[in-house]
């Protein structure tokens, strides 16, 4: 496992473990690898349906499109002066950072000198913007605004609000733990509930998208692909950085039917990054741990299982002319995915209603029941007809 990069140097190059490269971290490239792959999807999605006439470019006039207000140059000098109090004084402490990157960016230590700098040029770079397009601040301009040009938008506040989302589900979670250690808990990089993320982005995305102009529902199948996909990959990064997102105890021997690799169906995740199970003998590096027994590689289950999701969807997009129906479907495949993952996970339990599931299963049944009663709601409102493309 690589629970940054200077593992997998370490495994490639031989070079040593938790130097420099160990600031990488290997769930963190792969989140922002699926944020990015998910981004594509919806800026392709985005520029076909508008080709295909299905959603319209704005026209926006807009006053002083050249000016800079006096609170913007407040705010970017701010910025300016936060990213020099954090950047030079992560500069001089880089061992502290490579030990505890989000405990230091998030803690109250910085450099004074550093961040007065920064703030000063930035502040003042914006301030001579506003000075050189003075002349221009009464014009009005119109501009024409592409959906898909709107992507990187639409991208940084799904991860932001998803972020958040996905923390606080995480907290709700285990409130023994928050009440221990509030802070600790909030700004925790680990133990993010992938629900909480998707419900909370969803509403905010949703109320922005509806400020652009563009259709929900279209909208809502793009973002059922983009989501499933990006999904899997992240998944992908709970499995390689060793995170804990794993199943439970597997010792039973192999099946004959499962034709995967012996690994993929009980693995040890040896250097995992939260240092469970025994220690690794002759490891000296930070992550020296592996569990024992293996356990089920869950992660690598739902990788496997999202991506084929994405690709059946992808494939009858432009067959299903009904705008949301393809939605609806991501959400029944999403929900029975998850519950039936969840079966051989790691995860607390409740019991309600005389079940006893975890939080995912009693809302991937809840995704369930929502996806088949609006596939059924969008037939009957289109006299059920689903017409080829």
């Amino acid at each position: 496992m690589y629970p940054d990069l200077s593992y997998f140097f370490h495994d490639v190059f031989n070079t040593p473990y938790d130097n420099a490269a160990s600031i990488f971290k290997t769930y963190g490239l792969f989140l922002a690898l699926a944020f990015l792959t998910a981004a594509l999807v919806v800026y392709m999605e985005l520029k076909r349906k508008e080709q295909e006439g299905v959603i319209q470019p704005m026209v926006v006039t807009k006053k002083n499109a050249n000016g800079v207000s006096f609170s913007s140059i407040i705010i970017n000098t701010l910025i300016g002066f936060v990213l020099g109090f954090k950047l030079f004084y992560i500069l001089s402490h880089f061992d502290a950072f490579k030990a505890d990157g989000a405990g230091v960016v998030f803690s109250g230590d910085g450099s004074w000198p550093g961040g007065l700098i920064i703030g000063l040029l930035y502040g003042g770079y914006t301030y001579w913007n506003w000075r050189r397009s003075k002349k221009d601040s009464e014009k009005e301009t119109s501009i024409t605004i592409h959906p898909y040009e709107k992507t990187g938008d639409i991208t940084i506040i799904a991860a932001i609000s998803g972020i958040v989302g996905a923390r606080l589900f995480s907290i709700l979670e285990n409130l023994d733990l928050f009440f221990q250690d509030p802070m600790g808990q909030i700004f925790s990089g680990s133990g993010l509930t992938v629900y909480g993320g998707l419900i909370l982005a969803f509403i905010v995305v949703y109320f922005y998208i509806k400020k652009l102009g563009i259709p929900v529902m279209h909208m809502m199948d793009i973002a059922g692909m983009a989501i499933i996909l990006g999904y899997g990959i992240g998944r992908m990064g709970c499995h390689f950085s060793g995170d804990g997102d794993w199943g439970i105890v597997n010792e039973m021997a192999k099946p004959s039917w499962f034709i995967l690799p012996d690994w993929m169906w009980s693995y040890d995740y040896p250097h995992n990054v939260i240092n469970e199970g025994i220690p690794i003998e002759g490891c000296t590096a930070k992550y020296c741990h592996r569990l024992s027994p293996g356990v089920f590689p869950t992660s690598v289950y739902e990788t496997i299982v999202s991506i084929l999701i994405f690709i059946f969807l992808w494939l009858v997009r432009k067959r299903i002319k009904i705008a949301g129906f393809l939605f609806f479907m991501y959400l029944v495949f999403n929900g029975v995915e998850r519950f039936l993952i969840e079966t051989i996970r790691v995860n607390d339990k409740y019991n309600y209603f005389g079940f006893e599931w975890s939080q995912a299963q009693y809302i991937s049944v809840g995704l369930v029941i929502i996806g088949i009663a609006g596939m059924f709601i969008l037939l009957r409102k289109n006299k059920y007809s689903l017409k080829g493309g």
